[in-house]
């Protein structure tokens, strides 16, 4: 299992169209991807999950990729973050 930590400095947050895209992109690999922030996890697909957790500017997330391709899943998804949030 690879993981990785990000606080998102996007002054929205992780809202809709972001949400989308990194649901989008979790899409693209077999392993399990999971998102936590605030107490909260859920599964990298569910994206009205995703966007009712509410994370916001500041807010710190953990993304967790455990599969056959999780170390080009979690280097995917680092990229993701700092290019989008």
């Amino acid at each position: 299992m690879k993981t990785f930590e990000y606080t998102v400095t996007d002054t929205m947050g992780l809202h809709a169209r972001p949400a989308g895209m990194f649901v989008q992109e979790v899409r693209k690999y077999k392993s399990r991807i999971t998102l936590s922030a605030k107490g909260r996890s859920t599964d990298g697909r569910k994206l009205m999950v995703i966007m009712g957790m509410g994370i916001k500017q500041g807010d710190r997330v953990t993304v967790c990729a455990e599969g056959p391709d999780e170390d080009a899943a979690i280097a995917a998804m680092e990229n993701f973050f700092r290019e989008n949030l």
